[in-house]
């Protein structure tokens, strides 16, 4: 019995019938189907959202843990929050009222290099892991390493 890949040729020829069977089954498949009515409008109420933000102050810790996780585990970097001062909101929900709700804020934080720098950022209403509990999104000026908020934060804001 000869075996077909033991010529270049003969492989090359077996691949080749082997794509052109894959994109024939492809183009002569069958077209995608709208959904109906009834599968348009079977539960799907949307989200309802109470408007039930923590204050500001409640974030503080979070962004502690998750600053100096961040910058210990990705940029090998002692920095760490060591207070925080000047903690104001500075906006609750700032778009339509069927958005999810947030909470912006900012304020000082002060770094174990001597530093103080602004930080920002905003508490979401379902915003936790898998949907559950409050979720933050936070930046501090100036640490922004990997630009996820830049340019200077822009992003965190509202």
């Amino acid at each position: 019995m000869r075996n077909l890949f033991n010529s270049p040729n003969k492989l090359s020829h077996t691949l080749g019938l082997g794509a052109a069977l894959v994109v024939g089954l492809l183009a002569f498949g069958g077209t995608a189907q709208a959904a109906n009515p009834f599968e348009l409008n079977f539960w799907l109420s949307g989200p309802r959202y109470d408007g039930n933000v923590a204050p500001c102050e409640t974030a503080l810790t979070t962004i502690s843990d998750q600053f100096h996780e961040k910058e210990a585990t990705f940029w090998n970097s002692p920095l760490v929050i060591t207070g925080f001062g000047r903690i104001h909101e500075t906006a609750f929900r700032p778009w339509q009222s069927d958005n999810i709700p947030r909470r912006y804020c900012s304020g000082d934080a002060m770094l174990s290099d001597g530093k103080v720098r602004k930080v920002h950022y905003s508490i979401i209403e379902d915003g936790g892991f898998a949907g559950i509990g409050q979720g933050v999104e936070w930046c501090v000026a100036g640490l922004d390493r990997n630009w996820a908020y830049n340019p200077h934060c822009k992003a965190a804001r509202p």
